[in-house]
């Protein structure tokens, strides 16, 4: 860089600086401290570039607004989960409105690890959550249990407590069954999973496309 010669403008400086002296007059002569601020600023591009690593790292985090303890959110492990199940708090509620039907929904969901959202609208589809409810066909209870399904799951069907741990369990196995998929477990539960493995999918009936469709409304 091609030095200056300031010595004519010190000069000058001091000369000002001496008349202010003389009359009383406040120092600060605009100027005055030129060569040092011209020092400061040659050196301040140095001192830019011996940045450490840490220290720029740290300003990054400052300007975005994250902390170190902030980027250990994507480290924490994840939940491992139960195809089918959604652990719930409590508090937290069902899609049903009867309170005592909703606890009940509750305590079967954990028992089984089906989400009590799924069990919920199954039984809103099935019977509006309704113990009195039955169907044509035999069907019993707020998740329509037939007589022989209910033997096979080891539960009273007009008891409503076992009827809707009935339900939940026979969901659970339908979610066993297709690999957690839940479209063809509901399926399977209106239709029986024979006719969900002979088509491969939600079978061409129209009352179970309308069924699933009407449960995964709820549930979603």
């Amino acid at each position: 860089m091609t030095s200056i010669d300031l010595s004519g403008v010190r000069h000058i400086q001091a000369r000002i600086a001496a008349i202010q002296e003389q009359f009383g007059i406040p120092g600060g002569v605009p100027g005055m401290d030129f060569d040092s601020m011209l020092n400061k600023a040659m050196h301040k591009g140095d001192k830019e570039k011996a940045l450490p690593a840490e220290a720029a790292g740290a300003a990054v985090e400052a300007a975005s607004g994250k902390t170190g303890d902030q980027t250990q959110e994507a480290k924490a492990p994840r939940e491992v989960r139960i195809a089918g199940y959604a652990p719930h708090t409590k508090g937290e509620g069902t899609l049903l409105s009867d309170a005592s039907l909703s606890q009940l929904v509750k305590e079967a969901s954990d028992k089984y690890q089906v989400d009590p959202k799924l069990v919920s609208a199954v039984a809103e589809v099935e019977s509006g959550g309704n113990q009195g409810a039955q169907s044509p066909a035999g069907a019993i209870g707020v998740m329509q249990l037939m007589p022989d399904t209910a033997a096979s799951l080891g539960v009273n069907p007009y008891d409503k407590q076992q009827n809707i741990e009935g339900g939940a369990k026979y969901l659970r196995q339908m979610l066993d069954s297709f690999g957690g998929d839940v479209k063809k477990a509901v399926a399977a539960y209106n239709a029986g999973p024979n006719a969900v493995k002979k088509y491969g999918g939600i079978p061409p009936y129209p009352e179970t496309q309308s069924y699933v469709d009407k449960v995964l409304d709820l549930y979603q």
